[in-house]
């Protein structure tokens, strides 16, 4: 999933839920088949979103199959507390803007926080950084090397996975006239716009290749007050393919897994990614939709949230 997860081609919304009051007790054909896996202690959480029906942009077997998973509910236990468990009635809570905070303001309006988007990506940059100082060493290089995967790749493998691959570089806001005099002095030499832009940006720009970079990269909102704008570098197997420069600073960086692990361990609750994919990714209408668990690093202590995210990756 990685930097794919919120990019600008899929939309996160959020599941709305109110608080368990029902006993779950007399599952039928229309609530859960697995009648075995439900005991007294378990409760039910109804919604009060919209119908799956009424959810524009799903294809017909992404419906059917969602309308059957609010039917049933989704039975979560607390992987810490034996024998409690909560089956959840998911419906649709409404979509956010498809852009890069998307993850932070979908996850916002899950939890019902008072705050926005902006504070919880904040909050959970701060978060990482934490864990960060405190993980041993071991850890730390796994985690630079995952991030380093999605956000420097090296360019001479992965070509039997991805068409396009993309190097996301760091420009300080206050380098930007700088960095467009350098590059327009290669272009003057008769080099390629192009070209000139890759050269100057890889060597004054940071590359997002460890948890440092990370953190300065996770930052930003796409906002006047970052310290530094997003540069992209696409490539395709046979070389450079396009510069997004960014010119006007209003990209923000994508939510991605680490993301959600912290956003998880922050709130100290379970985050599931709800993905539903289209006819062309191949599937049957059984294996449309599947979810992708993020959990805390520390205990857990309230009932989990859910992502829901259409795409076609």
């Amino acid at each position: 999933m990685g930097k794919l997860l919120f990019d600008s081609t899929t939309v996160a919304e959020t599941f709305q839920k109110s608080s368990p009051t029902v006993p779950w007790r007399e599952p039928n054909a229309a609530t859960l088949e697995a009648v075995d896996l439900v005991d007294q202690t378990t409760t039910t959480i109804a919604t009060t979103g919209a119908s799956w029906e009424d959810v524009i942009g799903l294809e017909d077997q992404q419906r059917r199959h969602l309308k059957k998973l609010h039917a049933k509910g989704v039975l979560w236990k607390h992987p810490q507390e034996h024998g409690s468990s909560v089956v959840f009635r998911l419906s649709h809570g409404g979509d956010v803007s498809a852009d890069g905070n998307c993850l932070f303001t979908a996850s916002q309006r899950a939890m019902a926080r008072e705050m926005d988007a902006r504070e919880l990506r904040r909050r959970t940059v701060k978060r990482f950084l934490e864990d960060l100082g405190s993980a041993k060493e071991e850890e730390r290089q796994v985690i630079n090397e995952a991030i380093r995967n999605m956000y420097s790749p090296d360019l001479r493998s992965g070509w039997g996975v991805h068409v396009v691959q993309e190097v996301k570089l760091l420009a300080k806001k206050e380098d930007r006239v700088a960095l467009d005099s350098a590059i327009d002095e290669l272009v003057q030499l008769g080099m390629q716009r192009e070209m000139a832009a890759e050269s100057i940006y890889k060597e004054r720009c940071i590359p997002v290749s460890d948890g440092s970079s990370w953190a300065k990269y996770m930052s930003i909102s796409g906002s006047p007050d970052d310290a530094y704008d997003i540069i992209t570098l696409q490539y395709t197997e046979e070389g450079l393919f396009s510069v997004d420069e960014n010119r006007e600073g209003h990209a923000a960086a994508f939510g991605d897994d680490i993301a959600i692990e912290c956003i998880a361990t922050e709130f100290k609750r379970e985050i599931y990614v709800v993905q539903a994919h289209g006819s062309d990714a191949m599937v049957d209408e059984d294996s449309c939709v599947f979810f992708l668990p993020h959990r805390p690093r520390s205990e857990i202590c309230e009932p989990p949230f859910f992502l829901f995210m259409k795409g076609t990756v």
